[in-house]
């Protein structure tokens, strides 16, 4: 028996897999805090601001009381550390630009303890995003946009 070996091997550079994960925050006690555009846009460039340690994310979805997205999470982070660094940094984001939820949330927590995600390969991503997508329109829910538009000369 002859074992043939080219000895060429080279080891990828970059992560070379894919880990999409659909996951769901709801807001502490379930208020509804994403009737409003300027909310939604808040906690959606808090998540993107993330993607300086290389997660990737799809299509959000606000349903009044919570959010779903599709994120690919890097390699070197688990899921506790994902939840951990996504609510964290979302919540901190949308104190520090709208001081009305400080009444609202006087401990400083606004995402609930609960949490889900499920695995989502590339065969059912497109199916995870349009769920994601058609949440306002699923759970019947109307934003307000109070967002500043600018005006044109």
């Amino acid at each position: 028996m002859i074992v043939c070996n080219s000895g060429s091997y080279k080891k990828p550079t970059g992560d070379t897999r894919n880990n999409w994960v659909t996951m769901m925050f709801p807001t502490k006690c379930r208020f509804n805090c994403f009737g409003k555009q300027s909310h939604i846009n808040t906690c959606t460039q808090a998540f993107r601001d993330l993607e300086r340690f290389g997660f990737e994310f799809g299509d959000f979805g606000f349903a009044g009381n919570h959010v779903h997205f599709p994120v690919n999470v890097p390699k070197k982070y688990s899921l506790g550390d994902v939840e951990i660094m996504l609510k964290s940094h979302s919540s901190k984001k949308m104190f520090e630009m709208h001081s009305g939820f400080r009444k609202r949330y006087p401990r400083g927590s606004f995402w609930s303890g609960y949490e889900h995600h499920e695995s989502t390969g590339l065969k059912n991503l497109e199916e995870s995003s349009d769920y994601c997508r058609n949440q306002q329109l699923h759970h019947g829910v109307f934003v307000i946009d109070d967002c500043q538009q600018r005006l044109s000369c």
